[in-house]
């Protein structure tokens, strides 16, 4: 059975993310989430069936209205991953990345850090767990690709390593 801070936090994941369903299972509950599509075409605005009240002005419909193009999006990005040395840990899940395990602690890594198939490179929280995402690889970090605090997605890039 899920706790409505379990779904509450699910609900506002989803809404920060490009993912429009999410399912998740836990013992004998499912629990499937679905958001409804928003057109982000520039010049268009949603369309309604209910007319709108007269003391409520029309352009307040499009005031609240953002357009973002592709390459605004992090995501939208390219990685450069040409070089066959070089290998990208991405994140397995939706949640937030943390550099360090706590807000005074020193990150785990810094660009130049040798790391361990098993090093730690960072932690994604998802639903009050964190989930430390270890490097997979052995080499060199180059390049951080996340901020800290910033919402990930799954599949985002989160750390660059060079394999030794």
């Amino acid at each position: 059975m899920f706790k409505i801070g379990e779904i509450r936090e699910l609900i506002r994941l989803l809404d920060e993310t490009s993912i429009t369903e999410l399912q998740v299972e836990s013992d004998n509950t499912k629990l499937l989430i679905k958001k409804q599509e928003i057109s982000t075409a520039v010049g268009t605005a949603p369309v309604t069936s209910m007319p709108t009240p007269a003391t409520q002005p029309i352009a307040s419909v499009s005031e609240n209205v953002q357009v973002h193009s592709a390459s605004a999006s992090p995501l939208a990005q390219p990685v450069a991953e040409a070089d066959e040395n070089v290998h990208i840990v991405t994140s397995p899940m939706v949640g937030t990345f943390y550099r360090s395990p706590s807000p005074d602690a020193p990150p785990y890594v810094e660009v130049g850090t040798k790391v361990s198939t098993k090093s730690v490179l960072c932690i994604v929280e998802a639903m009050k767990l964190m989930n430390e995402i270890e490097a997979e690889v052995s080499g060199e970090v180059m390049e951080v690709l996340a901020e800290n605090g910033q919402l990930v997605e799954y599949g985002q890039p989160l750390v660059k390593v060079r394999l030794s």
